[in-house]
Formats: C-alpha cells, sequence, structure tokens
C-alpha cells in the first residue's frame, strides 16, 4: 500500500527544521547503503548521530507519535531513526530494494524494514527533477510531494530517485517495523479504520455498527499482530 501523509511538519516545525538542513554538515551518501545500493546511489546525507540528525529526527518522531494516518495506516513497532539526504543537480539514486534488516547505529537493536518512508523537506517548486518512483504490479507510481508531507509504500518495493535537474532535493527518509508484516493485512486493516471512523460520524451514537466493525478490527489486529 503506498500512502500519501499530508502535513507530517508544518509551521515553524518545518521552518526550524529547514534552517537545521541549511546549516548542516553532508557527507557521501553511500555511508549507509548496502552493497548492491552503493553502485546506484549518489547524493548526500548528515552523518547520522550528528547533532543536527538527532534534532532533526527528534522533530519527525514527535510528529509521527501524534499522526493518526501514520499509525493506522503503518501499524508502527519500530521506527528506524531518521535519515537525511541532499539531492543536487546530477544526483540520482538508482533501482533498488531496500534492506530487509536495518542495525540502529550504535545499539545492538535492529529492526525489519517493512515500511518504507519519504519525508520530503523541500518545496517542489524549488528543484526540478527527484521524484520517488516506486514500482508495484500496478506500475510505476511517480511521488514528488510538498514539504512537510510525506509517502510510505511496502519496503519490498523497487524504487529509485530520478536525477534532479535545478536546485536541491531535500528529504528524510527511514524505516518501520510494523506490528503487522504483511502489507496485504496492514491495507485492509487500515480500510476499515478509514471505514469504521467513517460510519461513526453518520450514525446515532446507540448505533451498534462501529462498535461491531471495531471488534472485527481488533480482533483481526490481535489475530495478525506480532506485537
Amino acid at each position: 500500500m503506498l500512502l500519501n501523509i499530508p502535513g507530517v511538519l508544518e509551521g515553524e516545525a518545518l521552518r526550524h527544521a529547514q534552517r537545521l538542513l541549511a546549516s548542516a554538515n553532508w557527507v557521501d551518501g553511500r555511508v549507509t547503503a548496502g552493497h548492491q545500493s552503493a553502485q546506484v546511489k549518489d547524493n548526500l546525507q548528515i552523518p547520522e548521530g550528528s547533532p543536527e540528525a538527532r534534532e532533526l529526527g527528534g522533530l519527525v518522531l514527535s510528529a509521527l507519535e501524534t499522526n493518526p494516518l501514520f499509525i493506522s495506516g503503518v501499524l508502527p513497532l519500530r521506527v528506524f531513526p531518521p535519515l537525511f539526504n541532499r539531492y543536487d543537480p546530477g544526483m540520482t539514486f538508482g533501482a533498488h530494494v531496500d534492506n530487509a534488516i536495518r542495525q540502529v547505529t550504535g545499539t545492538p537493536h535492529r529492526i525489519r524494514t517493512d515500511v518504507s518512508c519519504t519525508l520530503f523537506l523541500a518545496d517542489p517548486g524549488d528543484y526540478d527533477g527527484g521524484e520517488l518512483v516506486v514500482e508495484d504490479n500496478f506500475g510505476e507510481h511517480r511521488v514528488k510531494l510538498p514539504a512537510g508531507h510525506m509517502v510510505v509504500y511496502p519496503a519490498t518495493s523497487l524504487h529509485r530517485v530520478m536525477p534532479v535537474t535545478r536546485g536541491s532535493r531535500l528529504a528524510s527518509f527511514f524505516w518501520v517495523q510494523s506490528m503487522v508484516r504483511d502489507d496485504a493485512q496492514r491495507a485492509l486493516l487500515f480500510d476499515l479504520d478509514m471505514a469504521i471512523n467513517g460510519v461513526r460520524g453518520d450514525l446515532a451514537a446507540e448505533h451498534r455498527g462501529p462498535v461491531q466493525l471495531t471488534s472485527i478490527y481488533h480482533n483481526l489486529l490481535r489475530r495478525w499482530a506480532d506485537a
């Protein structure tokens, strides 16, 4: 399931993130790539563990903790500390699949990468190219969102970033280990949750329909969840 999540960062939080990005030091992005990905990756990253990366990551994680669409669509169990990249003119990232397991740097902790996340941090008018292209059974999906908006998609997907031809593409990227590892099951739970929210507002408070649907939702979650 490919899901757009608008307004993850807004207002002063977004402006503060953009100021931190502008003042950060950047290094070769291949430092976090696997063997195959390193051969097709050409971008810059903020070093993991740097003060800017920690502050930016905290902003993103705090925003996600209270984002109902992210929680419903992803059902997060563990979130990899957000990373931050920049694509200048000529830079690109060829077709690749994200590593199945990621070790959190400096810790013994690993996460299974069920869901990939890209949070756009530059306005689309500030750069040309740089679209995220995600492939699935229905073809290619090109994604280029306003600053502060995020897209999530199965980490099993083949994906790439198109070359930037003007300006700089800035983004945060990270992975989530979901309570429900199967994408089809997550999509079904998300659709059911959205349906429950819809009918709850349309029916009288004493109507049993929303309660019955909520019971089905939680019983499916109980059956499928790892947590």
